[in-house]
């Protein structure tokens, strides 16, 4: 271990860097009971967010009256929250929680290739949900028949396909390493490959970040003035337009407040890998992983928002603890019924 010490109480105190070498990154050691108190969080989060999502991706898979091109887009939703919680955060909880990375160069890169998939996988879904529900406010005669199930499973690839390709030729090649070369020397430590890719995520995402949060606002801000007027003219209304203009105007409120927490919880993070980037890193450690621990915690949040929001998620929920959802008649229940 290379040798630096830090003035303490009248003595010095050796550092701890991540691995017996020169150039190692310095590395934060934690009390235990600090230690087990985060790896306590992190564990309940990660099971949340699994749990959670995957009660979506079987409530929209189970029941006939969910399969809608919306529905679908939330399910593709919910799997890539999923798999983040499954994947990712586990191995983010260890080095939160150890201040290193000792995995290895080639899981760190394919670690940094799947959290990124699944992050952009997610804004990319709820930008497409967004002009779904454009769509199904603004032009509510033509929506039947414009988005139908065939062109939500083309949102589902695009939304899969140009993350995966994109991420993969950041990652993959060596685009990264020449326009990173200079902070790359400025970086010698061993190890800092999760550091690096982190720090620079909203660097090297910028346009992947922030175009399709930029269509969001845009689409919410019309979808509000429009909703806002159509419920003036409710009354004039027959019964059954005006039960599926509500349920509409609902479905769009629920999901704007999801996009609206997705961007409360990422921006921060966001801003933040830019600014590092451009002022040397001046983000402390422990304040970097309370940004990125904000941020994941959105895939956490939608469950959360349906729960209170959906009365059909409810239904579903209720089905579930009651063990009544593995009988084969329950497949074809209406959870929309009152």
């Amino acid at each position: 271990m290379r040798a630096v010490l830090f003035p303490g109480a009248g003595h010095a105190q050796p550092a701890a860097f991540c691995y017996h070498v020169n150039g190692s990154c310095p590395r934060t050691i934690h009390p235990l009971g600090i230690q087990l108190t985060i790896y306590a969080a992190c564990v309940a989060g990660v099971l949340v967010t699994v749990l959670g999502n995957l009660f979506v991706v079987f409530a929209v898979s189970h029941f006939k009256v969910l399969h809608t091109p919306t529905n679908f887009l939330l399910l593709s939703l919910a799997l890539a929250d999923m798999l983040l919680g499954l994947l990712v955060l586990p191995l983010i909880t260890v080095r939160s929680v150890e201040s290193c990375w000792f995995f290895g160069d080639f899981l760190c890169r394919l670690h940094t290739y799947l959290d990124t998939l699944f992050c952009l996988t997610s804004i990319f879904h709820l930008c497409f949900i967004s002009m779904d529900r454009h769509c199904a406010i603004c032009e509510p005669l033509l929506y039947p028949s414009k988005f139908t199930v065939r062109m939500a499973l083309r949102y589902i690839v695009a939304g899969w396909g140009l993350p995966a390709a994109y991420t993969a030729f950041l990652l993959y090649t060596d685009v990264v390493e020449r326009g990173l070369s200079q902070w790359l020397e400025e970086m010698p430590c061993v190890g800092s490959c999760q550091l690096l890719f982190n720090k620079f995520w909203g660097w090297l995402n910028f346009p992947a970040f922030f175009i399709p949060c930029t269509i969001m606002i845009g689409l919410y801000v019309k979808i509000f003035v429009v909703a806002t007027r159509q419920a003036r003219q409710i009354n004039t209304l027959s019964k059954n337009l005006a039960g599926a203009a509500k349920r509409e105007r609902k479905a769009a409120k629920t999901l704007g407040i999801a996009v609206g927490i997705y961007l409360l919880c990422w921006l921060p993070f966001t801003v933040d890998t830019m600014l590092d980037s451009l002022f040397n890193f001046f983000t402390p450690p422990l304040v970097f992983d309370i940004f990125i621990w904000f941020a994941y915690f959105n895939s956490a949040c939608n469950p959360i928002i349906y729960v209170f929001s959906y009365r059909w998620f409810r239904k579903a929920l209720m089905l579930l603890l009651s063990r009544e959802i593995f009988s084969p008649r329950t497949a074809a229940i209406d959870l929309y019924q009152e």
